[in-house]
């Protein structure tokens, strides 16, 4: 072989290998999509806003908020794995995707082993709310009323096996109480069915039912998480109630599992730069949500506990699959 045909193949074989180097070194070089998996106005829609602006400054590309509600957040997760694995599409969503469908979910059109933790944004702690016309404006009250009509009330959720239904499985469960679950698409259904008075109850973050408490159309009861909350001060925790009784919303990001490492490294390094930020800490906190900012590994470990904490409630309501 010629010198010049060594050189030439030298050359094409340093390009080939360079490319993807160079690709990621350049990251990003073209909009990033952020597929959330609840219709605009829930949580996950909210904290994707709230984050996607600050990225956007410090990358220097848009962040296209896509909403892709329904199955508990598998269609969104469908759509993000039919991008290429290269850090230009993501999922913000809560932990359901990863710590509950796999279990309960026989067809479940995605396996763990596709998809991978990529950040934690925010963590939020779910709040009860009842339509007026129960009659109930205390969680005593609701209790007592439950009890003298059992299997009379229903509750709303965002989907069957989301943090919204297995909060609520947790208290009835807890207090051997009776109702009728109806799941929905997301807090962009389920809150206006409760509005409409189309259900009783249900669980769901402060910005999606604050103004509709301070207009009378529903009445807030307690906090899922295990201490009161600063934006309700009055309203007892369901843990006063129920000891041991925490549940709250974990939202974060997740990926293609091929995504290149250098990009979740640089995506992890922004993350934790903008949940320091006052602004996004101000934000978040207004919407009665707590900044995160971990990186895929930190995320990755309160998925395992939220897992740990909800197989048992599955169990109880037979949606735990006998295998796996």
């Amino acid at each position: 072989m010629s010198a010049a045909l060594i050189g030439a193949a030298f050359l094409l074989s340093y390009i080939g290998l360079s490319a993807p180097a160079h690709a990621q070194s350049t990251y990003p070089s073209q909009p990033i999509r952020f597929i959330v998996t609840n219709p605009a106005g829930g949580l996950p829609d909210t904290v994707a806003r709230i984050y996607g602006r600050h990225l956007e400054q410090r990358l220097g590309q848009p962040i296209i908020i896509e909403n892709r509600g329904g199955g508990n957040g598998t269609i969104g997760i469908n759509s993000m794995l039919s991008y290429p694995p290269d850090g230009y599409a993501f999922v913000v969503t809560d932990g359901a995707v990863y710590s509950v469908n796999p279990l309960i979910q026989a067809n479940i059109s995605y396996k763990e082993s596709d998809i991978k933790p990529a950040g934690l944004l925010a963590i939020s702690p779910l709040f009860l709310a009842a339509h007026p016309k129960v009659g109930v404006k205390t969680l005593p009250e609701l209790i007592a009323y439950a009890r003298e009509h059992q299997g009379q009330l229903n509750y709303g959720s965002s989907g069957v096996g989301s943090a919204h239904h297995l909060s609520m499985v947790a208290f009835l469960t807890a207090l051997k109480l009776n109702m009728t679950h109806v799941p929905f698409k997301g807090t962009g259904e389920s809150v206006p069915a409760l509005l409409g008075g189309h259900v009783d109850l249900l669980f769901s973050a402060y910005p999606s039912l604050s103004g509709a408490a301070e207009a009378k159309q529903v009445n807030l009861l307690a906090t899922a998480s295990g201490t009161r909350s600063s934006l309700e001060p009055n309203l007892p925790s369901i843990s006063e109630v129920i000891p041991d009784y925490d549940y709250k919303a974990i939202i974060g990001l997740f990926s293609h599992a091929q995504t290149p490492q250098a990009v979740l490294d640089k995506i992890a390094t922004e993350i934790a730069a903008i949940a320091k930020d006052p602004d996004v800490v101000q934000r978040l906190k207004v919407v009665g949500a707590e900044a995160a900012g971990y990186d895929g590994k930190g995320h990755l470990v309160e998925l395992q506990k939220e897992r740990k904490r909800y197989e048992p409630l599955l169990d109880t309501v037979g949606l735990k699959l006998s295998a796996r």
